[in-house]
């Protein structure tokens, strides 16, 4: 357990070792390996501002992140003491890990921030020309095959059918559906031909932007989204730090950032 919770500062001490970082305070993020796209540049846009900063993350699945502070505010460990952990902020995959952090009082209270959405977009091949312009043209594109993930196993599935079923268009595609295991198979269905278009999440689709476009974005309000937050770990060594970055990935700059990711914005 020592050792999992000094992880996150290994690779820190040995760029110090190295001579690469001089005199920079870390910063350390446990997150989920899903976010690591976004929490990377969003990391890097904060140290351009904060040179004397080197933000860092400690990757777990929600379980292990958990698990690890679980184990940190355990006062039998008696290593460690508020303000003196090695864990500044918590970026889980969901909101529901911030949520029962909270209820155990392992994240300070009134510190979550959300910062990103994950917006659903209908795909095509980047090559088709005549394509739907709206999720609702669905209806009246008779002859188009549409690829969704698997709402049995994925979230992106439920939330997929949530839209479709929102917007009174579920019926009309019955027949002309095709089930792909997740979002990598969505893409592979449709630049395969074995479906028009695809229905994934804002991040999958800019990942593959060279071989498909997006050619609608869907309207939030019509599903629940996935909201992803940050919050200050309890023992976090430097409040006034953790308080400036959770301040940063809310600005304009850190979402437009987020944006070119292919994230939405939960700031209203």
């Amino acid at each position: 357990m020592k050792r999992m919770l000094s992880v996150a500062l290994a690779s820190f001490v040995g760029l110090c070792a190295q001579g690469t970082v001089f005199a920079k305070e870390p910063l350390v993020i446990a997150a989920s390996p899903s976010l690591s796209v976004p929490l990377e540049a969003l990391g890097r846009a904060f140290e351009t501002t904060h040179p004397d900063v080197k933000v860092m993350l400690y990757f777990d699945s929600g379980l292990g992140i958990r698990r690890t502070i679980a184990a940190m505010e355990n006062t039998s460990i008696g290593q460690y003491f508020i303000g003196k952990g090695p864990i500044h902020l918590i970026a889980p995959g969901g909101d529901e890990l911030i949520t029962r952090l909270q209820q155990r009082y392992y994240v300070l209270p009134e510190s979550r921030y959300p910062y990103a959405t994950e917006p659903l977009t209908l795909v095509v091949p980047e090559s088709q020309v005549d394509a739907p312009g709206s999720f609702e043209a669905l209806a009246q594109a008779s002859e188009v095959r549409v690829a969704i993930a698997d709402p049995s196993l994925t979230s992106l599935g439920q939330k997929s059918v949530e839209l479709l079923t929102r917007l009174g268009i579920a019926d009309s595609l019955k027949g002309r559906m095709d089930m792909a295991a997740d979002a990598r198979g969505v893409l592979d269905h449709v630049l395969s031909g074995d479906a028009d278009v695809g229905i994934v999440f804002g991040p999958d689709a800019l990942e593959e932007s060279q071989r498909v476009r997006i050619v609608a974005i869907s309207d939030e309000r019509l599903y629940k989204p996935t909201i992803h937050s940050m919050a200050m770990e309890r023992y976090c060594p430097n409040r006034n730090l953790c308080q400036e970055f959770l301040t940063f990935i809310q600005t304009p700059e850190a979402q437009s950032v987020l944006k070119q990711l292919g994230y939405g914005s939960p700031i209203k």
